[in-house]
């Protein structure tokens, strides 16, 4: 993936992640997917007063997606609102991988622009997809 790609990605998950609704953690998160078409999708982190229902911002990037008729993850982006790097949960890996296959990137940066670049297979290896079901 080429650094004016990553650039854009970035623009658009540090954009997204004010719109954060985090008044529990106060830990605004955005992210942003390229699908393979070159379209880009953002989504912030959602927070709820009934912690389980609360949705991540990859999550929400990836709904967003979803819902514009776009199934395949090119890569994605995570942004921190600090200068720690925001690595996606469990349960966002596995969103991330129904998606995109092993070698897809996944790209975290800090509030300050570090990045550290990485693929979905290396954060969920041997993840579970389609295929297990026999389909």
């Amino acid at each position: 993936m080429d650094n004016k790609k990553i650039k854009k990605l970035i623009e658009q998950a540090q954009e997204v992640q004010q719109h954060s609704h985090s008044p529990y953690s106060n830990f605004k998160v955005g992210a942003a997917v390229l699908t393979e078409s070159g379209d880009i999708f953002a989504g912030c982190n959602v927070e709820s007063a009934a912690y389980p229902l609360s949705q991540c911002a990859e999550a929400s990037a990836i709904g967003n997606m979803v819902s514009h008729g776009h199934k395949r993850i090119h890569s994605i982006v995570v942004a921190s609102q600090n200068d720690e790097f925001c690595f996606p949960c469990g349960g966002c890996r596995q969103k991330i991988a129904e998606f995109a296959p092993d070698d897809t990137p996944v790209v975290m940066v800090t509030k300050s622009g570090e990045t550290h670049k990485t693929t979905i297979g290396e954060l969920l290896p041997n993840a579970f997809r389609a295929h297990d079901l026999g389909k």
